[in-house]
């Protein structure tokens, strides 16, 4: 697992990707939280980073797609994946490389936001002036949030030899379990089983982190899905034996 670890971040570092996808992502995130005047921190006076936890789940919905559609369809399309799975590896060993390599790079691109913690906390009046609690559990809400979205991504990946195929059943799968299901919820076709809805939804569970109190359930959530996921792709993968 680690040789496939290696191999895939060194080609994300190689290639364009890694700094293409983390500069977009806090090139977004600045611009709504310093510059548009409907997000701006200046705007508002308050010491907070809501937008960044705000519009941080839309820009993963572009990105990650991005990140993991390579992972296993470009494998496939230049002929080099019936060459992995000859060799001495696991399917969840490969499986698990490519989906911790992916996940690294999402979280590279969220290491240099702590930078702007480091200026709203310096912002506040008293300095500190912030709920530091809310924003560590929607640090670790965000990530597990990307997670989610890259064990979607890697599935995508394994189902086609296509990039952009992959890259869209990625963004359609991610946005309905993110905001599709409480828009699902909204019909009255579904006003019975509309809190069932809710609470299937990523953003239920991703913003009930966000208020500063980390409960197992929204965590067993996230992890539920990301091995739902994973399996998945392990399906897709062991299908050449049946």
């Amino acid at each position: 697992m680690l040789s496939i670890f290696r191999k895939e971040i060194n080609s994300f570092f190689n290639s364009l990707i890694a700094y293409l996808v983390i500069s977009v992502f806090l090139t977004l995130i600045g611009l709504f939280l310093w510059v548009f005047p409907e997000s701006s921190v200046f705007e508002f006076g308050f010491a907070d980073l809501e937008s960044l936890f705000a519009y941080g789940p839309i820009a993963f919905l572009l990105l990650i797609p991005a990140i993991t559609m390579r992972t296993f369809a470009e494998e496939k399309r230049e002929g080099t994946m019936e060459l992995l799975l000859t060799r001495p590896v696991k399917d969840w060993e490969i499986i698990l490389g490519k989906f911790l390599s992916s996940l690294a790079l999402v979280l590279f691109s969220l290491i240099p936001t702590l930078i702007y913690y480091y200026s709203v906390y310096n912002l506040g009046n008293p300095v500190g002036n912030i709920d530091s609690a809310a924003v560590f559990t929607s640090y670790i809400g965000l990530f597990l949030l990307g997670a989610v979205f890259t064990s979607i991504g890697i599935f995508s990946s394994a189902i086609t030899r296509n990039q952009i195929v992959a890259f869209i059943i990625a963004v359609l799968l991610c946005y309905t379990l993110y905001d599709g299901m409480a828009r699902a919820a909204s019909i009255n076709f579904w006003a019975a089983q509309a809190n069932i809805l809710v609470k299937l939804g990523l953003s239920y569970h991703y913003e009930a982190l966000s208020r500063g109190l980390i409960d197992s359930r929204n965590v067993l959530y996230f992890l539920s899905i990301i091995f739902i996921m994973l399996l998945s792709t392990r399906l897709v993968l062991g299908s050449r034996k049946w």
